[in-house]
């Protein structure tokens, strides 16, 4: 059902149009002027209009201008009782999508209206896709503002529009693969195909056949023909994920396609001619590879016209705040969470930290972070300090737990420390009894203690948010206890 804005003067063909429109499941919506059609349109919901030609006050030519002046773009009929080929023009010039004639026919009006609203439908769905486009862009674009980061971008700009090969040397998780595609989106083969082949995760016996295919028979299971990666991608870009674990024996069978452009299929004996730009990527050192007998030098010289380095997250760490916040965005946007933004000091810790596993282990970290998370904005305390080995005022809080058996003695907290008085050393929180929630007022009170009364500092020692720790405040503590302490 669609609800479509009926503007005509004449009361008559109101009622027709109405009739007409609710017979086949439509809501419509009567309008005598153009004053009441617009008021209808700001309200919303309006999928199609039907708009008589001739008027009093503004016509349906004027009334087209006026939409498009104020940003509806909602699709028009246009209706009239004097039919000619000038007016219909004009009606199609001004952006109606259709013109019929009175009096209406009633299998006329529906036929129109069906097909108004299948262009309805085609621009919703080319709005749908376009912002599904651009979010796929987004998400695969490269962040970074650093020296290092802009240095390579600097390259890839240069290098991208030529045909050359492009080596891309990194540390694995440096986002070799984004700019891979980087490189094919700056081209001239940008609509053309984008093909991966990772060599290092495909079985040593099939590599052959997915470069360059098989024919029928060309091996047990066989049963068809089958198109190599090199023929999908011709006259686009092919990505040789992880070459340096290619065998010897079909670098050779390589360098010779990219030296010829051209190629037999496994099982056969037709050479293919092929229009294909190759990208290739490792996280070794190829030059050294090759020249410990690895890697064949001649195929290594070929495919490093243009070779790129990739630096590691630790070598870029200025653009950690803005990858964190992207990455951010992102997994709340997909789980549906209010994150407003990540806490400074969560910022300086993972800017403290070194990465090794680079921009993959820094998306993985934000992910869980994202998840975990109680507050809006990701707190310190939500990053693992003990994996990530966080420095900074992780190091400086205190420990706030050492358990002491009820019938243990008085026994030590491990550090060779004996137990106050009151059971208690300066670090340690001694436990009665294994009641949770007599062990959560504790620790409260000793977070409390060890912060001064600060609450913003013992939420964090506690590993919990200020509004979190403000609630267990207010609420019931065993033996009537509360939790003491001063201002955030």
């Amino acid at each position: 059902m669609a609800r479509i804005l009926c503007l005509d003067d004449e009361p008559a063909v109101g009622l027709i149009l109405q009739d007409t429109l609710e017979r086949v499941g439509h809501e419509a919506v009567p309008a005598h002027n153009v004053p009441q059609a617009l008021q209808a349109l700001a309200v919303g919901g309006i999928d199609l209009i039907i708009s008589d030609y001739r008027m009093p006050g503004l016509s349906g030519l004027e009334f087209l201008g006026l939409l498009r002046q104020q940003g509806y773009d909602t699709p028009l009929i246009m209706l009239t009782g004097y039919a000619s080929i000038e007016h219909a023009v004009a009606a199609i010039k001004a952006g109606a999508v259709d013109y019929i004639t009175k009096p209406v026919q009633p299998e006329q009006l529906e036929l129109s209206v069906n097909q108004a609203l299948e262009v309805v439908r085609l621009r919703r769905e080319n709005e749908r896709l376009r912002r599904e486009v651009m979010q796929f862009r987004n998400e695969r674009q490269v962040i970074g503002e650093s020296a290092a980061v802009r240095r390579v971008l600097q390259t890839v700009a240069t290098a991208a529009p030529t045909r050359a090969t492009v080596l891309l040397e990194g540390e694995s998780g440096t986002g070799k693969e984004l700019f891979a595609r980087t490189i094919h989106v700056q081209s001239e083969r940008r609509d053309g195909p984008f093909i991966q082949l990772n060599c290092a995760a495909l079985p040593e016996g099939l590599v052959e056949s997915a470069l360059f295919g098989h024919e029928k028979g060309a091996f047990t299971g066989a049963i068809k023909r089958v198109e190599g990666a090199f023929e999908r991608a011709d006259g686009g870009t092919l990505l040789l994920d992880e070459i340096s674990e290619m065998r010897l024996d079909l670098q050779a069978k390589l360098l010779r396609v990219l030296q010829e452009q051209e190629f037999e299929r496994v099982g056969g004996s037709t050479p293919i001619k092929v229009d294909v730009r190759i990208v290739a990527t490792t996280n070794r050192d190829l030059a050294a590879h090759a020249a410990a007998g690895h890697f064949r030098q001649d195929l290594f010289y070929r495919l490093s016209v243009i070779p790129i380095r990739l630096p590691a997250l630790r070598e870029r760490r200025e653009d950690i705040p803005l990858l964190a916040h992207r990455f951010a965005t992102q997994y709340a946007n997909e789980i549906g969470k209010p994150i407003t933004g990540i806490a400074p000091q969560a910022l300086e810790l993972l800017q403290g930290y070194d990465w090794p596993g680079n921009v993959r282990e820094l998306q993985h970290a934000v992910e869980r972070a994202v998840i975990l998370s109680g507050d809006p904005v990701i707190p310190a305390h939500a990053f693992d300090a003990r994996r990530f080995s966080l420095t900074g005022a992780w190091r400086e809080q205190p420990s706030l737990v050492d358990y002491y058996p009820a019938n243990g003695g008085g026994a030590g907290n491990g550090n060779g420390k004996a137990p106050s008085a009151n059971g208690a050393t300066d670090k340690a929180v001694v436990l009665t009894s294994l009641n949770v929630d007599e062990a959560e007022a504790r620790l409260i009170e000793r977070a409390l203690e060890v912060s001064g009364g600060n609450r913003t500092r013992a939420a964090d020692m506690l590993g919990i948010s200020v509004r979190t720790l403000r609630n267990k405040l207010n609420g019931s503590r065993p033996n009537g206890d509360r939790g003491g302490g001063g201002g955030e």
